[in-house]
């Protein structure tokens, strides 16, 4: 009964890596628009396409450090790469981008909402106009971004659309309140959306990492405790498991395992608790 179990076990392990390598170069030749690419995991992000021979939109703020990319990819895979440099917290810029893109003809096959940025600080202690521009940034052109291109790939019934939110997304967390009731929306509607657009052909999955090496602590005005450290992910393993689980059509992922965890002990501890864990974490 064992050696039939690890068999079993062995071609499913088989199947999956089969199922992952097919659908991966099914995306071969089609475009990718990856927001917030200029940087950390929108960089894997576009490694990892680009070595599927997935063309791809690079869109951001620094125009510079998106050309260099783009031009490394174009030699080291032999894709097409387009630069789009637009400040995607300005209201209307989903409109923008997708104007542009439609006046160039371009499909978008599959959408990487990346974008974002975190905020440290009590509320009362952030500037307002701050924390409105984080949720213009990390919800509004988010969903105006999911909305404008997932409409044209349920036209089409085919797509693939990956949001990113967070761990934070599980919990209110003290310090961090804004950033993180912004990825509980981002989770909340990347759920969501993974049911109304299965039947349309097009697949939307959320990708909830932890504490990951993007320097979004230092853009956020935060220092990192000795504990997360310990908790801290590379990008690389964090924008792999994004877009595997988006491969399988999974509604959501959490990155790691001791992520994963924590996201289900999250499920099981009175909220009380989880603020004040959360807040040691921090802190510490």
């Amino acid at each position: 009964m064992e050696k039939v179990t690890e068999h079993h076990l062995q071609i499913k392990e088989f199947r999956k890596r089969t199922m992952s390598k097919e659908s991966m170069n099914s995306f071969a030749g089609k475009w990718a628009l990856i927001t917030g690419a200029s940087s950390c995991l929108g960089l894997e992000f576009a490694d990892l396409l680009a070595a599927q021979k997935v063309n791809l939109v690079l869109a951001a703020r620094r125009q510079e450090s998106m050309e260099k990319l783009a031009s490394d990819l174009r030699q080291k895979y032999g894709v097409d790469v387009l630069v789009e440099a637009i400040d995607l917290a300005s209201p209307g810029a989903a409109s923008r981008l997708k104007c542009s893109l439609d006046a160039k003809s371009l499909t978008i096959d599959i959408l990487l909402n990346n974008a974002g940025y975190g905020l440290h600080g009590d509320l009362l202690e952030t500037p307002i106009e701050c924390t409105v521009n984080l949720i213009q940034f990390n919800i509004t052109t988010l969903t105006e971004l999911t909305y404008l291109f997932g409409l044209d790939m349920a036209k089409r019934r085919s797509g693939h659309i990956l949001l990113v939110a967070s761990l934070m997304a599980f919990q209110a967390v003290p310090s961090y309140a804004a950033y993180a009731a912004t990825k509980a929306y981002v989770l909340a509607l990347g759920e969501a959306i993974h049911n109304e657009l299965r039947p349309h052909g097009v697949i939307a999955t959320t990708l909830c990492p932890g504490h990951t090496e993007t320097g979004s602590d230092a853009a956020a005005g935060a220092t990192t405790s000795a504990l997360l450290r310990l908790l801290t992910m590379k990008s690389r393993p964090v924008a792999a498991s994004g877009i595997q689980a988006l491969l399988q059509g999974k509604a959501m992922v959490v990155a790691g395992l001791a992520n994963k965890i924590v996201a289900f002990s999250n499920r099981l501890a009175p909220q009380s608790m989880q603020r004040a864990r959360l807040k040691r974490i921090v802190d510490a």
